[in-house]
């Protein structure tokens, strides 16, 4: 974990305890013969009642989600904030220090810039109906985030001529390479000097990519996260299985 987190920065903010520690057991073992005063299940209990309810002051361990067992807490909700102690860029920037460092390192050489995110591989899955017709839960990302519509898609955001940082998981050689003719692009790939002494696996790798683009000037996500996101494509993250025949003709004139 902590060739991925820096626990002592995100301790600074809240206390760390990893779930394989002599502290984790220590914590459980104490709080399970503590019984009510030891443990509070909080599912569905808002942060305002948290702070301001005087009995979970003092007790030994908080847990916020659906089984009693687990010790983490997972959102399932992301437009229900009044459930989260904690905002969501906090942990994308409590990364490891040796990759805060290598982040800062390419941030600095890139200067000013504009990034992008696009997620292509694992959400582009298809699968053939009864009539043997291919179909995806994203009818339109495939589409939206190839470089003739990206292109179009982000003009009205990103200037010509402005340096275009491109975090993805695109395999393809020189997929986004049509964009050169209107940004100078940029990858982690170019910084291998900087990575590859660095970088032990893909986690790394991604984390380091974010923090990237959570530096640049312009943020242009694959999809909404929020209303105010500039995202390549309208289809919803949250998808609700509803598997779809990919969309790949103009929604109409124009660019």
């Amino acid at each position: 974990m902590d060739s991925l987190y820096d626990m002592d920065l995100i301790s600074n903010s809240i206390p760390v305890i990893l779930d394989n520690s002599k502290t984790w057991y220590q914590v459980l073992a104490t709080s399970m013969k503590l019984g009510a005063r030891g443990v509070a299940h909080v599912e569905g209990v808002s942060r305002i009642e948290l702070k301001e309810t005087s009995r979970y002051s003092n007790i030994l361990l908080i847990n916020r989600t659906a089984s009693p067992l687990s010790w983490f807490m997972e959102c399932k909700d992301r437009n229900n904030r009044s459930a989260i102690m904690l905002p969501y860029s906090f942990l994308p920037s409590m990364a490891a220090k040796k990759l805060r460092d290598a982040a800062g390192k390419i941030k600095s050489l890139l200067g000013d810039y504009d990034a992008m995110h696009v997620r292509r591989g694992d959400k582009l899955k298809t699968r053939k109906d009864r009539f043997g017709v291919d179909r995806v839960l994203h009818p339109h990302l495939d589409r939206d985030t190839r470089p003739e519509f990206i292109i179009c898609r982000i003009a009205r955001w990103v200037p010509h001529g402005r340096t275009l940082f491109i975090a993805s998981n695109e395999r393809t050689p020189g997929f986004f390479s049509p964009l050169s003719l209107r940004y100078k692009l940029a990858y982690a790939s170019n910084f291998s000097t900087i990575l590859d002494p660095l970088i032990e696996n893909n986690y790394q790798l991604f984390m380091i990519e974010r923090l990237i683009v959570m530096g640049a000037r312009t943020v242009i996500r694959t999809f909404k996260e929020d209303d105010t996101d500039l995202s390549l494509t309208d289809d919803p993250k949250k998808n609700t299985k509803a598997w779809q025949i990919p969309v790949y003709t103009k929604d109409g004139p124009g660019c």
